[in-house]
């Protein structure tokens, strides 16, 4: 395969949280923290780091409320977001048909 198309992956997206974060987000549109670190199985401080990474890189927008006096931050795609990880997927689909050309 050539290295040109692998190393065409975004790589604030290659990492399996952050690409499990932003799957969840464009499946489900928002969700909270608590949400997300369960279906994740990771850990709070795992979670918050890879949370911050999306969010740095423009990725997902943060939204703190507060329901019944406790705070609650839920998460969603930002337009930025969604795509870039509709071009991950595209470049990962052409990895796969690279693949399997080769096989035949």
């Amino acid at each position: 395969m050539r290295g040109s198309i692998a190393d065409d992956l975004d790589p604030l997206i290659h990492e399996r949280v952050r690409l499990g974060i932003l799957t969840l987000l464009s499946v489900q549109g928002t969700l909270d923290f608590k949400t997300l670190k369960e279906s994740l199985n990771v850990t709070d401080g795992n979670l918050s780091q890879h949370l911050r990474k999306l969010e740095d890189g423009g990725y997902i927008e943060v939204h703190k409320t507060f329901v019944k006096r406790r705070p609650r931050t839920t998460y969603s795609l930002t337009e930025l977001g969604r795509e870039r990880l509709a071009l991950y997927i595209e470049k990962l689909e052409q990895i796969l048909k690279e693949v399997k050309d080769a096989g035949k």
